[in-house]
């Protein structure tokens, strides 16, 4: 009589194991019949893409775009007549490496003023709520253009690479870091000084 009972209130109880089908399925179907697992991959996904995402957040997402007329000067060469406009003067500030040397300036196509380079940046610690003056090792991407990160323009929102060997940050493993990323976040040229925030 149990037994009866038993299987009477079992019969109308949904379960989430459906019944196997009677035609033998392909491997590569096989993990769709559980939809747990394809629910628990999916979040998985996009966990990992979350994270991903909150990693290389910066703090300014968008910046104005800057046209190439106010970008580059143009420069005008040739004797007598000046008809040659092929050179271009750069207008906002940049940074060459150390080990930078120019062109024959006959053949310079980017002139960078000496006056608009900079060496060092004003990096602000958000976590630790410090400011100090860090040398710039090299510009990482400008939003901009391709062609300005060659160059090494530095404008609003430009993420540039600082030595923070002064900071003394340690890594997990306990060696010090030296290079890190941070995005510049003033107008430098009409400033004078670069001003930016380091990513954590």
């Amino acid at each position: 009589m149990k037994k009866t009972i038993k299987a009477h209130e079992e019969r109308n109880v949904k379960t989430a194991d459906e019944k196997e089908p009677t035609t033998p399925m392909p491997s590569y179907l096989l993990d769709r019949t559980n939809p747990s697992t394809a629910k628990a991959l999916s979040s998985a996904i996009k966990n990992k893409r979350a994270e991903k995402a909150a990693r290389f957040s910066v703090p300014l997402p968008k910046v104005r775009g800057i046209s190439e007329e106010e970008m580059f000067k143009v420069i005008k060469t040739g004797r007598k007549v000046q008809k040659k406009a092929w050179k271009r003067m750069v207008t906002k500030p940049t940074f060459v490496g150390q080990d930078f040397t120019r062109r024959n300036p006959k053949y310079e196509r980017f002139i960078r003023p000496m006056g608009l380079r900079y060496k060092k940046a004003n990096v602000t610690h958000p976590e630790l709520g410090v400011t100090v003056q860090l040398p710039i090792i090299s510009v990482k991407k400008n939003p901009q253009n391709p062609l300005y990160t060659q160059l090494g323009v530095l404008t609003k929102g430009t993420v540039i690479e600082v030595n923070v060997s002064e900071l003394g940050l340690v890594t997990a493993g306990g060696k010090v870091v030296w290079g890190r990323y941070a995005q510049v976040t003033n107008s430098p040229e009409n400033e004078g000084c670069i001003n930016s925030v380091l990513l954590v």
